[in-house]
């Protein structure tokens, strides 16, 4: 199943992202607003430099099984920019997709965001000075949270054949990245 082939061979970019965003202190409770700050804006500079090209690399029928509409997160993640007084910018390292494969792996990484960002947002409402914090993005799909990534995993590990899977891999350690490498 290529999302557990991901899960496994993207582990160390995982953890990398979660040592830039100082990921451990958002558990012990002493994550800052400025470590807030960066990590929605460095997601926000991901989002603005591929998710349109990641949705025209996508054909209808994928865009339709998963209901890409639903899954667009730059208007979201640019209301927690503007609540954050946080400027919007232009992309600058706009990713480069050579194909559908790559395009998948891209929105792996977006939707495994979104994923572990519902326990950041879950996390961070309990943490002193994030009271009145709208996690417009971290929150993005409410208590559909579990049912749009299993979703997401179901249509890729049905529609990906093996032969495909570092292709998906590669589009998967672009966008991480491009992820890690924001200034």
């Amino acid at each position: 199943m290529v999302s557990e082939y991901l899960k496994k061979n993207t582990a160390d970019l995982h953890d990398a992202a979660e040592k830039l965003f100082s990921s451990d202190k958002i558990f012990n409770k002493t994550f800052t607003f400025d470590d807030y700050k960066k990590i929605i804006r460095n997601n926000y500079l991901m989002l603005l430099n591929s998710e349109n090209q990641i949705i025209e690399s996508l054909s209808t029928d994928f865009s339709d099984k998963l209901q890409l509409d639903q899954r667009k997160k730059l208007s979201v993640i640019e209301k927690d920019l503007s609540s954050l007084s946080l400027q919007n910018e232009k992309p600058e390292q706009v990713v480069e997709i050579s194909n559908q494969n790559e395009a998948l792996g891209m929105l792996y990484v977006i939707e495994g965001s979104t994923l572990g960002g519902n326990v950041i947002a879950k996390q961070l409402s309990k943490t002193e000075g994030f009271e009145d914090v709208t996690f417009n993005f971290f929150g993005c799909y409410k208590e559909n949270t579990g049912a749009m990534w299993k979703n997401f995993k179901e249509v890729l590990d049905t529609e990906v054949k093996e032969e495909s899977y570092d292709e998906v891999l590669a589009g998967a350690k672009k966008l991480y990245t491009l992820l890690l490498n924001i200034n």
